[in-house]
C-alpha cells in the first residue's frame, strides 16, 4: 500500500457530496473546524504524515487485515463465493481504531492535549481511549446512559485505559445525544480540545478524513482479492450506522461500476416509527448535526427515536457521502432486522468459528438472503467491521426475553 491514500474528487471546497454535506454550525464552531480544515490539508499533503501513519497501522494496529474465503459459509448457503474482510482482527477489535489512529496524530500535530469523543457501541470509544493512551494525552469519552448499560464490558475497558467515560442522560440517551454532547464540550474547550469524532458523519471535513483514514480497509481487499482470485469481486456489503466503516471498503471500489456496493442499515423490529434505524426506508433529507443529510424526522423537523439490538447502528442520520451514493444510484441500501441478524451472527459462529459484531450481523444478515440467489462464480465480499465479545450481554438478554415470549 501506498504510504498516501488516493483521495476522490469529492467533496467540493465547501465539504458537499452532490446535494449532501457541507458545515451547519453554530458561529463558536465556524473557527476551530475552518483550523480543523486547515490543519488536515496541510497534514494531507505530507508524506511524512502518511508514513507514520501507515507505520502505526501496521506495528500498533496489526494491519493487513485478512480477506478471509469463508468457505463453509459459502457452501452452507450455496450461490455466491463470499469473502470477510476481518476488521474485527484489528487492535480493539474493529475498524474504529483506523479513524483514531489518524486523528490522534493530527491532534498532535495541532498541538492539543485534550482528545474527546462520542460512542455507540463502544468501539469508538476504545478505540480513541487506547490511541490517547498511547500517545499520553487526557481523554474524554461521551456516551449515551442506556449504550453503557448494554455495552458496559467497554466502558469498563475505556476507564482501564484512562479514559473519562461520561453519561447523557438526556433525550433517548443513546449515540446522537453523546454526539450533541461531545460538540458542546468543544465548544466551550476549543483552545486545548481535540474531538475526535468516529464516523463519516457531522459537519465538514469530519466525512472526508474519516473516509480517508478507513480507506485503508477498501486498498487492502481490493489488492487481496485480485491477489486471491484474479479479479474484482462482483459485490460488496457493509453494515452503515454513520457509515464509517462502509465507506472505508467502499473507496476501494467506488469506480469500479462493475462491483455492486451495498449497505445495510439497522431494520430493528419493524419500519416503523422509534422500531428502526433504517435512514433510507423511512428518512427524508435535513440537517442534522452539522450536516446536511438523511436523517429519521418528524414532519416538523424534529429526530424521531430510533431502535437497533446493535448500539453502533441506533442512530438517526447517516454520513452525507452515503446519502450522496444513495442518490446517485452507486450504491444500494437495504436493511436487516434485529431477529435476522441475530440469526446470522449464530450461523457465522457456527460455520467459521467467528463471532461477529451485532452490527457487522446485519452485514452478514443480507449475505445469508443474497448469497443462495446468485451464480456460484459471484464474489461477495463482507466487511466484518469488528468482533462480537462486547455483545454477548446483548445476546443473552435478547435470547433470553425470545424464549420468555414463547
Amino acid at each position: 500500500m501506498s504510504a498516501k491514500p488516493k483521495f476522490q474528487s469529492i467533496p467540493d471546497g465547501a465539504g458537499f457530496y452532490g446535494d449532501f454535506g457541507g458545515r451547519f454550525v453554530p458561529d463558536t464552531l465556524v473557527a476551530p473546524l475552518e483550523e480543523l480544515e486547515k490543519a488536515y490539508a496541510a497534514a494531507a499533503a505530507d508524506e511524512s504524515f502518511w508514513a507514520e501513519f501507515n507505520r502505526l497501522l501496521a506495528e500498533f494496529v496489526g494491519r493487513e487485515t485478512p480477506l478471509q474465503h469463508a468457505a463453509r459459509l459459502s457452501a452452507h448457503l450455496g450461490g455466491a463465493k463470499i469473502y470477510l474482510k476481518r476488521e474485527d482482527l484489528a487492535h480493539t477489535g474493529a475498524h474504529k481504531i483506523n479513524n483514531a489512529i489518524g486523528q490522534i496524530l493530527l491532534a498532535q500535530r495541532m498541538g492539543k492535549k485534550r482528545i474527546i469523543a462520542e460512542t455507540g457501541a463502544g468501539q469508538h470509544g476504545v478505540a480513541t481511549a487506547t490511541a490517547a493512551a498511547a500517545f499520553g494525552l487526557q481523554c474524554i469519552v461521551y456516551m449515551g446512559a442506556d449504550d453503557m448499560a448494554r455495552q458496559e464490558p467497554n466502558v469498563y475497558r475505556m476507564r482501564l485505559l484512562g479514559a473519562e467515560v461520561v453519561p447523557v442522560t438526556s433525550g433517548s440517551r443513546t449515540l446522537k445525544d453523546a454526539v450533541s454532547e461531545a460538540m458542546r464540550d468543544w465548544v466551550s474547550h476549543v483552545h486545548d480540545t481535540y474531538y475526535l469524532l468516529g464516523s463519516a458523519l457531522g459537519p465538514h471535513p469530519y466525512p472526508r478524513m474519516v473516509r480517508d483514514f478507513q480507506s485503508v480497509i477498501g486498498t487492502e481487499a481490493r489488492a487481496q482479492i485480485l491477489a486471491a482470485e484474479g479479479r474484482l469481486p462482483d459485490s460488496v456489503v457493509a453494515c452503515v450506522g454513520g457509515g464509517s466503516n462502509a465507506i472505508g471498503i467502499f473507496s476501494g471500489f467506488i469506480d469500479d461500476e462493475s462491483v455492486k456496493l451495498t449497505g445495510v442499515e439497522a431494520g430493528g423490529t419493524a419500519i416503523a416509527k422509534g422500531q428502526h434505524a433504517a435512514r433510507f426506508s423511512g428518512g427524508s433529507t435535513g440537517i442534522f448535526q452539522g450536516m446536511k443529510t438523511v436523517i429519521l424526522q418528524d414532519g416538523d423537523g424534529q429526530a424521531e427515536p430510533t431502535h437497533s439490538v446493535s448500539a453502533g447502528l441506533d442512530y438517526t442520520g447517516v454520513g452525507p457521502e452515503h446519502a450522496h451514493l444513495q442518490a446517485t444510484g452507486r450504491a444500494d441500501y437495504t436493511y436487516a432486522a434485529d431477529d435476522d441478524a441475530v440469526a446470522a451472527l449464530h450461523l457465522l459462529a457456527r460455520s467459521e468459528g467467528i463471532i461477529c459484531a451485532l452490527e457487522s450481523a446485519h452485514a452478514v444478515a443480507h449475505a445469508v438472503k443474497a448469497a443462495p440467489k446468485l451464480p456460484k462464480e459471484h464474489i461477495m465480499i463482507v466487511n466484518l467491521s469488528g468482533r462480537g465479545d462486547k455483545d454477548i450481554g446483548i445476546l443473552r438478554a435478547y435470547e433470553e426475553n425470545k424464549n420468555h415470549d414463547r
